[in-house]
């Protein structure tokens, strides 16, 4: 037959469940599990094959099945229950945030990411980045607070992982189908598609935006794949972190400068701008360009995009920060800084970093120096932040380094099995997701039986077994294994043995392979015929990184050996779906990074939600988590400075934990065959993770530390035709002017013994020069000293006692130490300003 066309025919859904196109499109479905329901009631089967995508469903679900639902009670009974629920969230009273702050409704946050982890369905991520960045949505979601999401809708995502029968990783990229993705073209006044510009060396590239509902959030994405590009301009945005250097600032342009026009293209104009990590910080030259054309002057254009910018850093090591040559940054700014009325030198002094290599242009030096705010994303990453950019605030004590630090969580209802949630349901207050972050709310764990939480947990172990089972028989059907090895898949994993899961990305610091140090010791460990233990790994290395690769194929390899065989499995592509499984369903979450490399990480909090115990080095959020009774902490807190000898030491920590500890308890059961010490283990971690790791306690941190703090300041110097900016800029250039005329000695206690409760008397005296007191402050500074770092730092203000003459002034303190212990201090003078974002943001000091 010669063919003349194709054409699709859609299904058409019945009028009486016409609102499941409307459900599909608003991803509020993906953390309510009776919203899924409604989908996958249609074709369970097919719902797995379309990734539990709603709107692929929906184009090929057969046509009986949709009119079986619009006639079935029971269905249209949940049908009915699910759009009540979601017309009440959608159109709520009140929110949280109406409540707690009234008088801040008309605040906006836009928050920028370079990748969102929304769903296994849009993959346009590729780890714990862009999974923290999709919680942060859901959560502002469900809290109700103003915020807006800017990032890349990538048109071949991340890759899809394929392991060959060498263990070898493959990458293959699947262009995604916009029709097939719940997305809506993002509008403009007038109904037309937004399309945005940018010019990149000698052409301008577009970009359109698309339109994502999150609950209550919008999210915003721009996608480059239009015609008005060329080919290759295509596909240098079609895939995330894929790339040299010149196709990343590519990217990073689009994502900084074009996401701040999508913004204003669609009439939003944000109080509070928030960068999720340093891929975005081209945002903040866009917004100073702005001003400027407002005709604004460059420093105070400056001084007010700075009080408006908040800065999320996640990378622990310098090298993991994205930095450009100068060469480069001629190329692709060399247009702009004339726009910004500056030179050259002025231009690339906002992000240059001196690397040992030379200096560079560095994103993330870019948003330290031009955001009000920064945080790390645990206590421990936050003191290692400080420590690795100390440089840029010189005469600063590490300690002081402003730069905070804000907990990553995880959006409960994303990651809690609903079997778990139901079980909640049954014994926790009933008001229980709505108090996610009380304390009080989770002693009711407590209460619940034993055996009815272990037989919860036995049912989702069974149920993630069923799922690798499927997965690793699929995997040897496109290997061309046997058919009885393709067989064998389906007797993979005994349910009854100890289960650790390993899934995250394959970077080689979270040292996948710790556990294969000594594999005598892990064969014994592995076929104890009484005590047997199975490890599951799942993860993806970057297209890029060869040794990452080399570890999966280094576990792949070991898992086809007879010793290991059945008892070490890699399960390829992971994803959403495959980490669900995991955090739900394995016995034991294993975590190996070599301290202090892990920023925070949050697959532990999955799985401790879900009763699953951590086994985890002292990294990342994990030092804040662990109490002693809630899982297991392997490794010394101190980093040696040989990481070979630090490998083995934890290798060596981690067997003896499994072999004295972990392995025991889980196999010492009562007659009825429950583990209760490994039960009460189980109660212990979901009671003192939860509340303490979860987006909703993040997102009131964020809101107390960063927004509102950060809205109030962008408000002060904005009002009055940027009055306060304009003030603000000229002071801070007559006191870096003036600062070389200060000088500062001081008299006090030498190697000095006192009694706690006594003070002693400090005093300075201080010449200004040209200044005035009011322009500084003069302060105190100590705290107990221990191995020449201060534990921690108090600063005191010293009082003016006298005025000298010729600018010179006396001052004086009283140093009362609050605890015993060996103390040091100092004194210090700095400028201090009242519209400064805090006390040493100009960047100057002079000490005693």
């Amino acid at each position: 037959m010669k063919l003349l066309g194709r054409i699709s025919v859609f299904p058409a859904v019945p009028e009486r469940i016409g609102r499941l196109n409307e459900l599909a499109y608003n991803l509020w479905w993906i953390w309510h599990p009776k919203a899924q329901a409604l989908y996958r009631l249609l074709d369970p089967e097919l719902w797995e094959q379309v990734d539990h995508n709603p709107v692929k469903l929906l184009r090929e679900v057969m046509q009986d099945r949709l009119n079986w639902a619009a006639a079935d009670p029971d269905y249209l009974a949940l049908y009915d229950k699910v759009m009540g629920d979601l017309d009440a969230y959608m159109h709520p009273s009140s929110t949280w945030f109406s409540q707690q702050h009234p008088d801040s409704q008309d605040e906006l946050i836009a928050y920028f990411s370079a990748e969102f982890g929304l769903h296994e369905a849009l993959p346009i991520y590729s780890g714990g980045l862009g999974v923290l960045s999709g919680d942060h949505c859901k959560t502002a979601s469900d809290l109700g607070i103003p915020l807006v999401g800017v990032g890349f809708l990538y048109p071949q995502g991340y890759f899809r992982q394929l392991i060959d029968a060498s263990g070898w990783q493959q990458a293959r990229y699947e262009k995604i189908n916009f029709s097939e993705v719940p997305a809506r073209p993002a509008l403009d006044a007038n109904g037309q598609q937004i399309m945005i510009s940018v010019e990149l060396p000698g052409r301008t590239i577009y970009a359109r935006v698309w339109h994502f509902q999150v609950g209550r959030v919008s999210l915003y994405l721009l996608d480059t794949d239009v015609a008005q590009n060329a080919p290759a301009d295509r596909e240098l945005f079609a895939r995330l972190y894929a790339g040299d250097k010149e196709m990343r600032i590519s990217q990073e342009v689009m994502l900084g400068i074009g996401g701040v026009r999508a913004l204003r293209a669609l009439g939003l104009h944000p109080t509070v701008w928030h960068m999720n990590e340093g891929h975005s910080a081209f945002l903040v030259l866009e917004r100073v360009r702005e001003l400027i054309a407002q005709g604004v002057p460059f420093a105070a254009a400056c001084e007010a995009v700075k009080a408006s910018t908040v800065f999320t850093t996640h990378t622990p090591v310098p090298a993991g920060h994205d930095a450009f040559g100068f060469d480069l940054m001629d190329r692709y700014f060399g247009h702009f800084w004339p726009q910004l009325g500056i030179d050259r030198e002025t231009f690339l002094n906002l992000g240059r970093y001196d690397y040992p290599w030379g200096p560079q242009f560095s994103m993330t030096v870019l948003a330290l120096r031009m955001s009000g705010r920064r945080n790390g994303v645990s206590q421990l990453h936050g003191a290692v932040s400080r420590r690795m950019w100390q440089s840029l605030w010189p005469g600063t004590p590490v300690e002081e380094v402003p730069i905070g630090a804000i907990t990553n969580g995880i959006h409960v209802e994303s990651w809690l099995a609903p079997e778990m949630a139901a079980l909640y349901d049954r014994y926790l207050p009933p008001d229980w997701r709505d108090r996610l972050e009380d304390p009080e709310t989770w002693k009711a764990i407590l209460e619940i039986p034993d055996e009815e939480l272990w037989m919860t947990h036995v049912r989702l172990k069974h149920e993630m077994i069923d799922f690798i089972r499927d997965r690793v028989r699929r995997q040897r059907l496109r290997h061309g294994s046997s058919m009885s090895q393709v067989a064998a898949a389906a007797e993979l994993l005994d349910p009854n043995a100890l289960t650790i899961g390993f899934a995250r990305r394959f970077a080689t610091y979270k040292r996948a392979t710790l556990i294969f140090w000594d594999l005598d010791r892990l064969r014994g460990l592995l076929n104890n015929p009484n005590r047997p233990v199975q490890i599951i790994f799942a993860g993806k290395a970057h297209p890029a990184d060869d040794p990452g690769k080399k570890l999966i194929q280094q576990i792949h390899q070991l898992s086809q050996q007879a010793d290991f065989l059945g008892r070490i499995i890699f399960v390829e592509d992971y994803d959403l779906n495959i980490a669900r499984h995991l955090v739900q369903g394995v016995d034991l979450w294993l975590n190996t990074p070599r301290r202090p490399n892990e920023a925070s990480g949050t697959s532990g909090q999955k799985a401790a939600i879900n009763g699953l115990l951590n086994c985890s080095t002292l990294d990342g959020w994990w030092p804040e988590g662990y109490n002693g009774a809630n899982g297991w902490a392997f490794g010394e807190t101190r980093e040696l400075s040989d990481p070979q000898a630090q490998d083995e030491a934890d290798a060596l920590a981690l067997y003896a934990v499994l072999e004295h500890e972990v392995i025991p308890l889980f196999y010492e059961r009562d007659e009825a065959g429950v583990p209760r010490g490994w039960v009460r283990r189980m109660k212990e971690a979901i009671r003192s993770v939860t509340p303490r790791f979860n987006t909703r306690r993040m997102l009131r941190e964020y809101l107390q530390e960063m927004y509102l703090p950060t809205a109030a300041h962008e408000h002060a110097l904005s009002d009055d035709g940027f009055a306060l900016a304009k003030a603000l800029a000229a002071w801070r250039e007559r006191v870096t002017t003036l600062w070389p005329q200060v000088s500062v000695t001081a008299q006090g206690p030498q190697d000095y013994a006192m009694t706690l409760g006594e003070a002693v008397e400090v005093t300075a005296e201080v010449d200004l020069g040209e200044l005035s007191p009011d322009e500084v402050v003069v302060e105190l500074v100590y705290g107990p000293r221990r191995d020449d770092t201060f534990e921690e730092l108090k600063a005191v203000p010293m009082s003016m006692e006298e005025a000298l003459g010729e600018g010179r002034y006396r001052y004086w303190a009283l140093l009362r130490p609050h605890t015993s212990g060996n103390y040091a201090y100092g004194v210090r003078v700095m400028p201090t300003h009242q519209a400064l974002p805090d006390k040493f943001d100009v960047r100057l000091v002079r000490w005693a």
